[in-house]
């Protein structure tokens, strides 16, 4: 672990949670280019040392980032076309006549159209590079560097020339090529593939120097692992054999949760259950790879449904809803030991351990001294909820929501008058500005780490929620207004920083 990571683990810390496409910007979605860089100088002005996000992947029809083309690549959509002009792939020329984007709301088939273009034109500009400029020598230089690159590049230039249906509906020979079939695809997709690698390299250079950036300003930045991957990936079409398929590449069995807090027929998210039995022979090899490169673009990482390595929700592949599914032992113990063996023992390592939790779940995480996540917003309903400041660890992360939850505001507006009354008595409020007093309890709590949505620091409703769980359209759309970031709310929210000793 990094030095950094090391010496700030031990720190009492808070946050922010944005994921980068909810900045401000005059592109239609945020992006890695002067906004993210402005976003950097608020949080340090107000305090702050830590950015957390959402997964950085390219998503796919629903542009949900637990859905991802690849567990390794980074999300296009994010490339900033300001950074590709200072670059000079892009002219003034080219970014004259923006079209009127939707500013609270990313509008993703109009902004990928529209970025589409630009790429094209910044590919072209590349491609007319003299052959020793220093841009080459750092794209041939990444590209040989980057183990998961060829594959990837491979899989999106060949669902590009199939107007993106999925894998899965492709002819054998792109479905399942041998080594010889895929030298020949090679041959015939050889500009896409490296204009697949063009994108990646430009993503990645950005990303790195935003993340250099934010870490010299003292803001440190958590990415997330989602544990499942997309069916419609370059990780399954790669590498059928990591996960439960029949012969044709077919999910056997998928992953969801059982019936919970957000869904009464549970979630099926419909991805791939891994064949853990083969990822152990290969001593998790693949996972400490994809854990070595989510470490690469961030300082902590949060593991999405902790609760999955001790045991998961298996569902047969046919079934209409989660409900029909069972609990399957995963790989325990033995998938942390390696992670240590690896990365040390002092783990920069976010558990999310939300939904059916058991006593398993709870010792497999002790074990490893990782931290856990507490809701504030799922304190005030149950008599004594664990979420309750007063019965949290120091050991944890606590939240007043996550992009799951419904925003502070919203989640006030619609609860019950019992947890509503309970609220006002614990913290002490007429609740006529409930977003401050659910972060000043959070900031206030024995939690090492604290961290708050956007969404809560500008006291917004529940149109401005990220997502809405089991639900697949109209989510991970919103973006924050470039006014909402004023000074005062930048001092008032370092006032509770300090006052709380973060």
């Amino acid at each position: 672990m990094k030095k950094t990571t090391k010496t700030l683990w031990n720190k009492r810390l808070s946050g922010i949670l944005m994921h980068p496409t909810s900045l401000p910007g005059p592109y239609g979605i945020g992006d890695l280019g002067p906004e993210s860089y402005a976003f950097v100088d608020f949080l340090k002005r107000s305090g702050q040392h830590l950015w957390q996000t959402l997964p950085l992947g390219p998503t796919g029809q629903f542009n949900c980032p637990y859905q991802c083309f690849s567990s390794f690549a980074g999300q296009p959509l994010l490339i900033s076309p300001d950074l590709l002009k200072k670059d000079g792939l892009l002219t003034e020329k080219d970014l004259a006549g923006v079209p009127e984007f939707p500013v609270e709301k990313v509008d993703f088939a109009q902004v990928g159209e529209y970025k589409k273009g630009l790429f094209k034109k910044a590919y072209a500009a590349f491609c007319h590079l003299p052959e020793n400029s220093e841009l080459i020598e750092l794209f041939d230089t990444f590209c040989k560097e980057t183990e998961w690159l060829d594959d990837y590049a491979m899989f999106m230039a060949i669902k590009a020339s199939k107007k993106g249906i999925r894998w899965l509906e492709w002819e054998k020979k792109y479905r399942k090529p041998t080594k010889t079939q895929k030298t020949v695809i090679a041959r015939e997709l050889e500009d896409e593939i490296r204009y697949e690698k063009f994108l990646q390299w430009v993503f990645f250079k950005q990303w790195l120097a935003l993340k250099e950036y934010a870490n010299d300003q003292g803001i440190y930045l958590i990415g997330d692992i989602p544990i499942f991957v997309s069916p419609d990936s370059a990780d399954v079409w790669a590498e059928p054999q990591m996960f439960k398929l029949d012969k044709d590449g077919f999910p056997k069995v998928v992953a969801g949760v059982p019936p919970d807090y957000f869904s009464a027929t549970g979630q099926l998210w419909g991805n791939p259950i891994y064949d853990w039995k083969y990822h152990q022979k290969t001593g998790f090899s693949w996972w400490m790879k994809r854990i070595k490169a989510q470490l690469t673009l961030s300082d902590i990482v949060r593991i999405d449904h902790f609760r999955g390595l001790e045991s998961y929700w298996e569902i047969p592949a046919d079934a209409k809803t989660a409900v029909d599914g069972k609990w399957v032992p995963g790989p325990g113990d033995a998938f942390f030991e390696t992670v240590q063996a690896t990365f040390g023992k002092d783990l920069p390592i976010i558990a999310e351990d939300l939904g059916v939790i058991t006593e398993e779940v709870r010792e497999l995480r002790d074990r490893f001294d990782l931290p856990g996540m507490k809701i504030l917003q799922f304190a005030f309903e149950d008599e004594d909820s664990a979420y309750l400041p007063y019965n949290q660890p120091a050991n944890c992360v606590c939240y007043t929501g996550t992009h799951d939850n419904d925003t502070s505001v919203g989640w006030y507006e619609k609860a019950s008058e019992k947890a509503k009354d309970k609220v006002r008595r614990y913290m002490n409020t007429d609740a006529s500005a409930i977003h401050w007093d659910f972060i000043r309890t959070c900031f206030g709590s024995p939690a090492r780490i604290a961290i708050v949505p956007i969404q809560d620091v500008f006291g917004q409703g529940s149109d401005c929620r990220m997502n809405v769980p089991g639900v697949a359209d109209g989510n991970w759309v919103y973006r924050a207004r470039k006014e909402l970031f004023t000074d005062w709310v930048a001092e008032y929210l370092e006032s509770i920083t300090k006052l709380f000793g973060r």
